[in-house]
């Protein structure tokens, strides 16, 4: 009897999204090359289809290629991640539209499941989606459907790479279709296959996504271990790998940033330590979890020819916090103990480890546990800065000239999340 029961899922990613986040607000952008730097202005990562024609390549520094741009006249921004964040929100809010089961990938790509829809046009469903996504929110789409999520993913390629032939939609629940694109499609863009994987599967004459499609299951797995196998099923059709709880699932969030230049002071990196924690403990609360373990940690610049120094520290909680002010508190401790006045930093951090629901919290007799006065405070501070924008009312702690921050000389406007900022018209 076959168990293996049919699935269909849509991947729908965002074309270009950060510079299709910046020409939503600037139309003069459209058809003009554009590309958003990185992190300290320093490199790209983001171009539009007009930059990628004009030789701007993902990761070029943006030094480099100054010439290029002037020559070109590139459109250049610096990272606005709280405009992408909020852009990304309202995208994957249109697509909970279209299916009861969406895995939010990443910021700019969704899984959709689409099992028991098989019966309707999927095509003409995928051009619904990227019609409605683009109404709603200005953000361009593209859409590969398959029965697995490994197909979707190779679907969405090549609907992303031939917009005008697929017009951003790609069906691989042809099999004849499916195995055509497979013959062609090359093993290291296969999702979940990396760079070390990809060169032990070329050493065994495995070349393409066919390749691997037709080779033995339990000789992929010796190779690449359970997830090659996976993989495998999942080129064959069988679907291996479900939609991601993601919340249930995650057991760290992560904040750091780099200077916009070296620092020194310890009382700029404390700031810099109070806004991840606070940006962090915001996430926390969103989805009702705690924190049971704080690590900070600090390092140099390792590409400048200066003393090299990193360290990191932790503590736990007993019971658990999502309370920002003692995350902040303990914060600062652990800073006092790994920071060294001799060092010029770069880059400081902090991860929330060990993160529980806070409904499946175990309690105990002596435990220091959230306060409702506490709780109440939090989720009264959190609707302030969801109505007004964030960092409306923050502590003083996060500091208020910020001489450590990023370079964004670029930046443009938070057009969704600051009046002040609304575009103007």
């Amino acid at each position: 009897m076959n168990k293996h029961i049919s699935k269909t899922f849509a991947m729908v990613d965002c074309n270009s999204f950060y510079c299709s986040c910046e020409r939503v607000f600037d139309p003069s952008l459209n058809n003009q090359p554009v590309i958003v730097l990185s992190n300290n202005d320093g490199c790209a990562v983001a171009m539009s289809d007009e930059a990628k024609a004009v030789g701007i390549q993902m990761g070029a520094v943006f030094f480099h290629i100054k010439d290029l741009i002037k020559k070109h006249k590139v459109k250049v921004f610096s990272s606005n991640y709280t405009l992408y964040g909020d852009m990304s929100a309202r995208v994957m809010a249109v697509l909970s539209e279209f299916s009861p089961e969406v895995e939010n990938y990443s910021i700019d790509e969704a899984f959709l499941d689409l099992s028991g829809m098989e019966n309707k046009n999927l095509i003409s469903y995928a051009k619904e989606i990227r019609k409605t996504v683009l109404q709603f929110t200005g953000i361009p789409t593209c859409v590969g459907i398959a029965p697995t999520k490994v197909l979707s993913k190779i679907a969405n390629h090549v609907a992303k790479k031939d917009k005008i032939t697929t017009q951003g939609v790609c069906d691989l629940s042809d099999l004849e279709y499916r195995t055509y694109i497979l013959k062609n499609f090359p093993v290291e863009k296969i999702w979940g296959i990396g760079r070390g994987s990809a060169k032990k599967l070329y050493a065994h004459k495995i070349i393409t996504a066919y390749d691997l499609q037709k080779a033995d299951p339990e000789y992929i797995r010796k190779l690449l271990t359970i997830t090659g196998r996976r993989i495998t099923e999942e080129l064959n059709g069988i679907s291996c790998i479900e939609l991601a709880s993601d919340i249930e699932d995650r057991q760290q969030i992560i904040s750091s940033r780099s200077f916009g230049r070296q620092v020194k002071d310890k009382s700029e990196i404390q700031e810099s330590i109070a806004n991840h924690i606070t940006s962090a403990a915001e996430k926390l609360r969103a989805q009702n979890l705690l924190c049971k373990s704080l690590t900070v940690f600090i390092q140099t610049n390792p590409f400048k020819n200066t003393p090299q120094y990193y360290k990191s520290a932790s503590m736990d909680f007993m019971s658990g916090t999502m309370v920002t002010s003692k995350l902040i508190h303990q914060g600062f401790i652990l800073l006092d103990s790994i920071f060294k006045p001799e060092y010029e930093y770069k880059k400081c951090g902090i991860i929330l480890n060990n993160l529980i629901k806070k409904d499946f919290l175990q309690t105990d007799f002596f435990g220091n546990y959230d306060s409702a006065r506490e709780e109440t405070l939090m989720h009264a501070l959190d609707g302030i800065n969801i109505s007004h924008g964030r960092g409306t009312l923050k502590y003083a702690a996060c500091g208020i000239e910020q001489f450590w921050k990023m370079l964004s000389q670029m930046k443009s406007p938070r057009y969704t999340t600051r009046w002040s900022e609304l575009k103007k018209v």
